[in-house]
């Protein structure tokens, strides 16, 4: 899949098939979209393409309300690669680019990309104060000879496929609902960091994950997949939490320390210490909670590894 930096650098996908949105997530609506999108290319004998934007539009015009991203942007691409795009376009998005208004955004995407076919979802909105929509879009693409495809809501078991639905499920812990939405396990990267090393001296050794991923789910325990360096799948257990069995607490009660990402592999001996893992979030077991003793903890680790194992099959 071509990447490119800017619409003006897009001169390769003139005359293509263009869909237009932040897919943060590539959930199952962002995957219609693109569906669509392929459609209108093999017709038109054209490169199916996404026009998205970086850094996500709510940062630049509201970084107090903006949302944890559900993806980076390199799990992003590979998404939109796996759905089936010829190409992506990134385009810079600053207070100059959110100053267009929708008459100059009509010109960049039906003029200077030469878009033949745009697809976008039934809420589609662009240019200055979110002025445009999809009726001035249509207008405009029936003036250039351009098809407009809009997109209605999907909804999958009842529900509406949407970032802001990812985003809830997973805050609440429920990765099954964000799997139902997304048409996979939610997942995040990140590289393996020096912790405690507690969990060798207790018998279940875990490795440390610095998400680079901003959405993390609830805290509790989850069974999860784990893509290993090499790109093999193994099993394992993770805690997302306080560890509160260990930690200091301050005066007032609260934790002096800050929530992080652990899990167990199951089955395997490896040092992956500065290594990039990736963890799918299949199914919480449980709440995170303070045990007696250490002895007590490492019980509960153990069952939690067995519900793992069912889990997962």
């Amino acid at each position: 899949m071509e990447v490119l930096s800017s619409i003006a650098r897009a001169e390769s996908l003139f005359g293509a098939a263009v869909t237009l949105g932040n897919f943060d997530g590539v959930h199952r609506g962002h995957q219609r979209l693109v569906e669509r999108t392929r459609q209108h290319a093999a017709r038109l004998s054209a490169k199916a393409a996404v026009l998205t934007f970086w850094p996500h539009p709510a940062k630049v015009l509201a970084p107090a309300l903006v949302p944890p991203l559900i993806t980076t942007r390199e799990r992003r691409r590979e998404l939109l690669a796996e759905a089936g795009c010829d190409a992506v376009i990134e385009q810079p998005f600053d207070r100059a680019f959110a100053s267009l208004t929708p008459t100059e955004f009509e010109a960049l995407l039906l003029d200077g990309l030469g878009a033949r076919a745009v697809v976008v979802g039934y809420d589609f909105s662009y240019g200055r104060g979110r002025a445009g929509g999809v009726e001035s879009l249509r207008v405009a693409c029936e003036e250039r000879g351009a098809t407009l495809d809009i997109v209605p809501q999907v909804r999958v078991d009842g529900l509406v496929a949407s970032s802001t639905q990812v985003r809830e499920m997973v805050l609440a812990g429920h990765v099954e609902g964000a799997r139902t939405l997304l048409g996979r396990d939610f997942d995040l990267d990140g590289p393996v960091v020096a912790g405690d090393g507690r969990g060798r001296t207790i018998g279940v050794p875990t490795a440390n994950i610095a998400s680079e991923t901003e959405l993390w789910p609830a805290i509790g325990v989850y069974a999860t997949r784990v893509r290993l360096p090499g790109g093999e799948w193994a099993q394992g257990a993770c805690n997302v939490g306080l560890n509160p069995t260990f930690r200091p607490q301050s005066e007032s009660g609260l934790a002096s320390r800050a929530i992080s990402i652990e899990v167990h592999v199951l089955d395997r001996s490896l040092d992956l210490y500065g290594q990039k893992l990736r963890l799918a979030f299949v199914a919480r077991l449980r709440p995170e909670r303070r045990f007696p003793t250490a002895e007590a903890l490492v019980e509960q680790i153990r069952l939690d590894i067995e519900e793992t194992r069912r889990r997962l099959g």
